[in-house]
């Protein structure tokens, strides 16, 4: 049946829903790429809770969806921007979503990687940071799983140049008991880390960041670049140490970056594998054949739905991506910790159904159809 969606105009448009899904089992391990999906997380509707109240996390639903995900190969990144660090889930409900979801990534022996930043202060000196940084560390080892060390809001806003970053990177480097990640999130994802490393000048702040990199070598297992800048990226990549791995955080040009060219390519850390996952790690299966035009046709054509979830403003992208968990029946709702699920208007949410079906995202289109007419409904547009 028809659906009468949101239009550019502000009237209403007729769009037709897919009826068939793109079938895609969970397949072989995954060899010539690491894939971290950034998952969500899944709050608790039922809860009498408010935006300011701690995140009442629905933890069934929470821990499923990560076994969705390692069920087609893919590694969790766990505790990141995705899972609304900073936007609704605070340090203590990321602690535990750190313990409970690394103790099932042991029990089905998926492969996680877990955020560490400084969240549960606001602002700070620079050995209060250390020492939030080394709690957060703490947490994360003693769960046995990898440790990304997050961008923090009260660095950048401590930092008094360069010189900051690099005594206490150094020094949470020193420590580490196994090789980090080290994590550059962009201002468009978080509008505190402007001029993070110390510098307006994305060239300056590159050269501190590889200076943090070259001192330490032996403790970074990689970094995951979130600027949105391919070339960038490319650049950074073929200055790495050698064994220093690049994972894309560019949710607008991560096929490219992960097919790569012929001086190397990216890893991947992305919060669009999150509603792509299936699709995402059977194209990196075709990649690990060497058919780089494969891998291209079937990630190439959901850049439009990555690009469309993550516009300005970029940080409101986890609406669109737990709408579409709803609607692929990861969950029973669209609710969201911190009430978010309002931060993005009805015409963006029809346009994410509508790329999203006609890609074939949805196991069962007509689960996806119903509940997107619940939705419309819900705002007055009637069938």
């Amino acid at each position: 049946m028809t659906l009468r969606l949101p239009a550019a105009d502000g009237g209403l448009r007729a769009y037709e829903p897919r009826t068939e899904p793109l079938t895609v089992s969970p397949g072989t391990p995954l060899t010539s790429r690491t894939v971290l999906s950034a998952a969500h997380v899944v709050a608790d509707p039922l809860a009498d809770a408010s935006p300011d109240s701690s995140a009442a996390v629905d933890w069934d639903a929470t821990l499923a969806f990560r076994r969705h995900l390692w069920s087609h190969g893919l590694g969790v990144a766990e505790a990141m921007d995705t899972a609304q660090r900073g936007m609704g889930l605070d340090w203590a409900g990321a602690a535990e979503l750190i313990r409970r979801s690394a103790a099932e990534a042991r029990a089905v022996g998926g492969r996680i990687a877990c955020g560490v930043g400084t969240d549960q202060l606001t602002t700070g000196t620079l050995a209060e940071i250390r020492a939030a940084y080394e709690e957060q560390l703490a947490v994360v080892e003693e769960a046995g799983a990898q440790a990304i060390l997050m961008a923090s809001r009260a660095l950048a806003a401590a930092a008094s140049g360069p010189e900051d970053y690099l005594e206490v990177y150094g020094h949470l480097l020193r420590q580490a008991a196994e090789p980090v990640v080290l994590h550059w999130l962009g201002p468009m994802f978080d509008p505190a880390l402007q001029d993070y490393w110390g510098s307006a000048d994305l060239d300056a702040a590159t050269e501190t960041f590889l200076e943090v990199i070259a001192a330490h070598p032996d403790k970074v297992d990689g970094v995951k670049i979130s600027l949105l800048d391919a070339g960038r990226e490319i650049a950074l990549r073929r200055r790495l140490p050698r064994g220093v791995r690049c994972y894309t955080g560019d949710d607008f040009h991560y096929p490219e970056l992960i097919a790569g060219d012929e001086q190397g390519f990216s890893h991947a850390l992305l919060g669009i594998f999150d509603p792509l996952g299936p699709l995402a790690a059977e194209a990196v299966r075709v990649l690990d054949t060497g058919n780089t035009r494969g891998f291209r046709d079937l990630l190439d054509p959901t850049v439009e739905l990555s690009r469309h979830l993550f516009q300005a403003p970029t940080r409101f992208y986890k609406t669109g991506v737990v709408l579409l968990a709803w609607l692929a029946g990861h969950q029973s709702h669209f609710t969201m910790v911190g009430g978010l699920q309002s931060a993005r208007s009805l015409p963006h949410l029809a346009r994410v159904y509508e790329l999203a079906d006609g890609l074939g995202l949805f196991p069962d289109p007509k689960l996806a159809e119903e509940r997107m007419r619940n939705l419309l409904a819900l705002y007055g547009v009637n069938q």
